[in-house]
Formats: structure tokens, sequence, C-alpha cells
């Protein structure tokens, strides 16, 4: 098993980078909801520089932002602009030697799930699954937002993760493993290639955009294929937008889940503490966590930042 690299905390004033990572931005000197994420993180006491590529359509050009923003030693942190639909094209242009040298705060969230569990896979380093500049940031964060940031990114104490809204047990029990997972869609990107990870004793947490039960189905029935749940130790199901706000009289993502895994006995919990168009806490991909599925807890293992 590869060795598990944690970066260090943030501190006020430090400088966070801000890169594309999937989609460049349009133009980040008039976007408003861009410059209003930005404030949010400067509001919070810390400085932000833009990569010099974060427009460029270029794969490579924007990899190199990435590349150079884990190189500088003044960068403390980075976090993704926004999400998109081309993390994958990045990775050829990765250096994974600069990132395990120089270890840091990685945050995204959406098509990011790619360059996190490949960052994660590929060097050890813990990277964090969480709310981005534009549409995390830039869109009326909550208290809820604010406090989770700095509750996993800012100190090394506290592991317990406080629920945003209602928490239901799917299926009883208690586990623990290492975190892995995301958004369902984009983390299924990495099917059949080397970055594809180990879900031995795992935890696989899972979140969703804009699907329909069909969908749903089929992407979970995929994991089935590929023997993920003989594997894995227990499913936390963040919030499913396009299931519990487009469509609540639907199968819910939970639903789907349960029955296609009812050979298994691994707990499953329902939250809504992650995922699009709600708050979001900050999950740190690669960490131990603890599950307790009757008691609605979640509990990070160990420290996530030095």
């Amino acid at each position: 098993m590869i060795k598990i690299i944690k970066p260090k905390k943030l501190k006020e004033g430090d400088l966070i980078g801000i890169v594309s990572p999937s989609d460049p931005l349009l133009d980040p000197y008039r976007d408003k909801q861009f410059k209003s994420g930005l404030r949010f993180l400067k509001n919070l006491g810390f400085e932000v520089t833009i990569g010099k590529n974060i427009c460029s359509k270029n794969p490579k050009e924007r990899a190199k932002d990435i590349n150079e923003m884990f190189a500088a030693k003044n960068i403390k942190a980075i976090i993704a602009s926004q999400g998109g639909d081309t993390s994958e094209k990045l990775i050829p242009f990765i250096d994974f030697n600069i990132i395990r040298k120089n270890p840091k705060i990685f945050l995204g969230m959406s098509d990011i799930t790619v360059l996190l569990n490949v960052i994660n896979t590929k060097t050890g380093l813990i990277t964090f699954h969480g709310n981005d500049v534009k549409w995390g940031f830039g869109r009326k964060p909550t208290e809820y937002d604010k406090t989770e940031f700095f509750r996993v990114l800012t100190n090394t104490s506290e592991k317990e993760i406080p629920a945003n809204r209602e928490r239901q047990t799917i299926r009883s029990g208690k586990t623990k493993g290492r975190l892995i997972g995301g958004n369902l869609r984009c983390f299924l990107k990495l099917v059949n290639t080397e970055f594809w990870p180990d879900f031995n004793d795992s935890i696989l947490f899972l979140e969703g955009y804009k699907f329909d039960g069909d969908s749903c189905k089929s992407l979970l029935e995929k994991l089935n294929r590929l023997n993920v749940f003989k594997k894995i130790k227990g499913v936390v199901i963040g919030y499913i937008y396009g299931l519990q706000a487009l469509k609540p009289e639907s199968k819910q993502m939970e639903d789907i889940l349960l029955e296609i895994t009812k050979e298994y006995d691994f707990p499953i919990l329902k939250v809504n503490d992650f995922g699009h168009n709600t708050p979001n806490t900050i999950i740190p991909i690669g960490a131990m966590v603890k599950i307790d599925a009757d008691r609605k807890e979640i509990r990070i293992g160990e420290e996530v930042v030095l």
C-alpha cells in the first residue's frame, strides 16, 4: 500500500492558488460569481493568486498551473476555480513527483473528483473534496460551508463531521476504512486506467448532479460489475441534486443502492453534507474514516493536515 502523505494546515494570511483543473473560466475578471468566491476567501483571512492559464483551453497549460503551484513554496493550498467535464485530459501532464515532494491542500469537487482520486492513488497525498471558487464559495456560501472549511483545513484536532441536515440509516452497522469517491459519473472515468483505486477496506462516498433514477441505477450497476461492492466496507451517500431536488417522487440513490447490494451487509449512511447545490463539508480522500450508520455518525480517524 502506498504511504499516506498529509499536507500542512492553512493559517491566516496564507496564499491560496486558484487553478482550472477541468473547464477553463471564460473571463475571471468579469465573472461576478468567480470574483465573489475570491472575496469570500479573502474575507476569511487568506491571500489568493490566479493561475496564468486559468482560461486556457489547452489541458497541458492548465496542468502547468497545477505543477507550478505545487512547486511554489509561497503557495500553501490550491483550489479549483470550477468543475466541468475535462479533468481527465490533464492527467498525462501532471508531475506527480512535484506533488510528492511538495504536499499541500488540493481542493475541488464535481469533475475535480477525477484528479482528487488520481493524485491520492498515485502519490498517497490526502486530497480534499469540497467547494470550488465559483460554484461553491461564489454563490451564497452558508455558515456550514465556512465553518467546515476552517474545521478541516486549519486545525488538526476536530474530527467529527457535523450534520448539515437530517441523516438516514439505510443499512445499519459500524465500520472503518479509507475514503474514496466523489461524483459518481466523474469517478467512473477512471475505470480501466492505472488510476482506478484499490477498494479493499475502503469507505465509498458518492454524490451526483443531474441524473435520474435510470442513469443512477446504470452507474451503480457498473460499480457492481467491477466488484467494487465486494471489497468496500461501507458507503456514505451525499446530496443527489438530480433526484432529491428535481425528482423527489422517484427512487433515490440510497434506495437503488440498497437494492443492488442486497447480498452484502456493509453499512450505508445517507447524508446531505456534500454535493452539488448544497452546503459542503470537506471530505479528505485517502484518510481513515469511521462510520456508525445506526448513530448516524461520521468521524475522521486521523489528522488530515499537519
